[in-house]
């Protein structure tokens, strides 16, 4: 059996979406699975067991319907004798691929009023999947049938070699090992923590001889420059110097991470990397950082979560309020120590 997912374009949804295909694996043992997904998320995939087959460069920008194109990649795909698809996002235009490539069982839910173009249909109950993770996941089993529990997590696999590879290639001492800050936020700067608290906590690491490295992607450079001018030095902004496959590699290494709500975040959870989530805008409650490892720092002010790209109110209380201090005292001893013990697991 030959299995084409199409992923969704964002990389922790992409993350989320493992379980899924941890379930997939179970359910047919023998299938090869091949992604159809942005190259911005090719990486997580390749980090993924499950992902045993190919990862198909899908060039469709967000909002881009170009059905001669469509068509033109379809065909192409249509040779490699698919049985099923599944198709993550629910947009009518995702699901035009499998359609077109004529693969007989395309599975999601119905979305965008896919009548036809999805013909293995579930329905969205969000009372019964309110994570994330949940609904991707049911889509493994036939519509209507319940999600078993436990849920898997998302797990990453990186190969330690190439981890120290990485690091090694950029320049970075093996120790001591690193706390990584990923202070960015594709959806908007509602979900950031404010450079000025990034950097009074490199600050006190740095004074315990802890190194920070900054992570992100080169939309993250210029906050990542000012952390790193704010801090006086202590954290060394490697945002937009790193590709996403080097990211990963390098918040595996990390003693601990803190990171905003971001496709990061989902990342080192998966990696099963200690970690600090802060979250102001959104809801911890639908994308949680899904690790017994991970500690989530929430106010849940009376405003938030409002799911806006700026603070409709301009103070940004809900992460502004969340003092260095209250951040500095979820590591812990050995993330705070010059040279903390090897952690479990570790690359």
């Amino acid at each position: 059996m030959r299995i084409l997912i199409v992923t969704p374009s964002w990389i922790g949804d992409t993350v989320a979406a493992q379980p899924l295909f941890m379930r997939l694996r179970a359910r047919y043992p023998d299938a090869r699975l091949d992604a159809l997904a942005p190259p911005w998320v090719a990486a997580v995939l390749r980090a993924m067991p499950e992902i045993d087959g190919e990862v198909i460069a899908n060039p469709f920008a967000h909002g881009q319907l170009r059905l001669k194109a469509r068509w033109a990649l379809a065909r192409e795909l249509a040779g490699r004798g698919y049985d099923a698809a599944w198709v993550l996002p629910n947009s009518l235009k995702s699901a035009l691929i499998p359609l077109f490539a004529g693969i007989p069982r395309r599975v999601g839910f119905t979305g965008e009023s896919r009548y036809g173009l999805i013909n293995v249909r579930h329905t969205l109950d969000k009372t019964a999947t309110p994570l994330q993770v949940e609904r991707y996941a049911i889509l493994a089993g036939p519509p209507g049938e319940p999600l078993p529990r436990p849920c898997p997590q998302p797990r990453l696999e990186i190969d330690a070699a190439r981890a120290q590879a990485t690091r090694a290639a950029l320049g970075l001492a093996a120790t001591p090992a690193p706390v990584v800050f990923c202070p960015g936020a594709e959806f908007g700067p509602a979900k950031r923590w404010p450079e000025t608290h990034y950097a009074a906590l490199a600050r006190q690491l740095a004074e315990r001889g802890v190194p920070v490295w900054l992570l992100g992607s080169k939309k993250d450079a210029a906050v990542g420059d000012a952390i790193a001018r704010l801090s006086d030095g202590a954290a060394l902004n490697l945002c937009g110097r790193t590709d996403l496959a080097q990211a990963i590699a390098l918040i595996a290494l990390a003693r601990h991470v803190v990171t905003n709500d971001s496709g990061l975040m989902h990342v080192a959870a998966a990696l099963d990397v200690p970690l600090t989530a802060l979250f102001g805008s959104s809801s911890p409650g639908y994308t949680p950082p899904l690790s017994a490892r991970a500690q989530v720092l929430s106010l849940a002010l009376p405003c938030s979560p409002c799911f806006q790209r700026e603070c409709p109110l301009g103070h940004l209380n809900c992460l502004r309020q969340i003092t260095p201090e209250h951040v500095l005292a979820t590591l812990g001893d050995a993330a705070m120590a010059a040279e903390p013990p090897p952690r479990t697991g570790e690359p």
